[in-house]
């Protein structure tokens, strides 16, 4: 469905993202003032208590909400791009439960190399998604039965991180955190390394955006017009897996930012990949620090873990699209 250029759309999602990270900032148990926030974040009043609330405590829960909000909209447009299936994303297909269980894996087996982190959820990311695209391709399987593998992935890699905690309790602390998805505790030394593979896999996505419209157009057309498209699919769901293994790294299993937010924005932007993908990075942005926001300070000062607000909002989101796409009224 094609749409006209929106061009007040990109500075409007780039500054809901920034007003975002700044109420992220600012706000909670103690709050902070624009300008302490930002003279702190220049350097000064250090050895002050807003300095050590910001620096340590809000600035990577902000970063982190920023980060993975983006990775996870992005890598939810790729795959629903990929696998020609609009119901697709990290958390349904079996990404994010792929990528939980290599980084409980890499915990217990070295818990001291937290830089590698980020890249054995990549691995664990890129399974799943190759082993549901590879039996999407085999068997010619339907939307539905796509997506009914992904959940089989789910519980098998759910069951694999329960065994390797049964025997390694000490693997992940804060495990049901992990399991539910939040962003509390977080620490600068796990966002920096996911940082380091989440933002060149946007710039790479976003330069491949050209493959990904042609790829839209059908595998014959595709390979007509001169596209790999075997190595084009598997570079995008390598580079989606990357996004999503790394914002699980540090994120938990957070769902539905990946289904929610590509919907959306190709809605408000319409299906050309590079404006959807830009969309999609800055709107996941702002939508994942909204809602960590929220989750913060609604029931202050008890804090809700962020992945339980995303499951109310994602569920029945999935219910609608599963209905309206069953019933061939909705049409994405």
């Amino acid at each position: 469905m094609n749409r006209r250029a929106r061009p007040w759309l990109t500075p409007l999602l780039a500054a809901l993202a920034i007003l975002a990270g700044l109420l992220s900032l600012c706000l909670g148990p103690v709050s902070v003032s624009p300008g302490d926030t930002l003279r702190v974040l220049l350097g000064e009043l250090r050895g002050t208590a807003q300095a050590q609330i910001l620096l340590l405590v809000r600035l990577p829960r902000t970063l982190g909400c920023l980060l993975a909000g983006a990775a996870l909209a992005v890598s939810g447009a790729v795959i629903q791009a990929v696998l020609q299936n609009p119901m697709a994303a990290p958390n349904v297909i079996g990404v994010n439960a792929g990528a939980g269980l290599t980084t409980v894996l890499c915990c217990a087996i070295a818990p001291q190399a937290v830089a590698l982190v980020p890249f054995a959820a990549l691995l664990g990311a890129f399974g799943g998604a190759l082993f549901v695209l590879l039996f999407s391709e085999r068997t010619g399987a339907s939307r539905m039965t796509v997506i009914l593998s992904g959940i089989a992935v789910s519980s098998i890699c759910g069951a694999g991180i329960d065994a390797v905690l049964t025997f390694v309790p000490e693997a992940l602390n804060g495990y049901s955190d992990f399991r539910i998805g939040g962003l509390s505790n977080l620490q600068m030394s796990r966002v920096l390394p996911a940082a380091a593979v989440i933002l060149p896999a946007l710039i790479a996505v976003l330069l491949l955006s050209g493959e990904l419209d042609i790829l839209l157009l059908g595998r014959e057309t595709a390979q007509s017009l001169g596209l790999p498209v075997r190595r084009v699919r598997l570079l995008l769901l390598l580079l989606s897996a990357a996004l999503a293994g790394a914002a699980v790294s540090f994120a938990g299993l957070l769902g539905f930012v990946g289904l929610i937010v590509p919907h959306v924005m190709r809605r408000l932007a319409g299906e050309e990949s590079l404006p959807l993908l830009l969309h999609s990075a800055l709107g996941g942005a702002a939508f994942l620090t909204g809602c960590d926001l929220l989750s913060r300070l609604l029931f202050a000062p008890y804090e809700l873990p962020v992945g339980i607000l995303l499951a109310l909002l994602g569920g029945p989101f999935f219910l609608w699209l599963l209905l309206h796409q069953r019933g061939g009224r909705v049409r994405d």
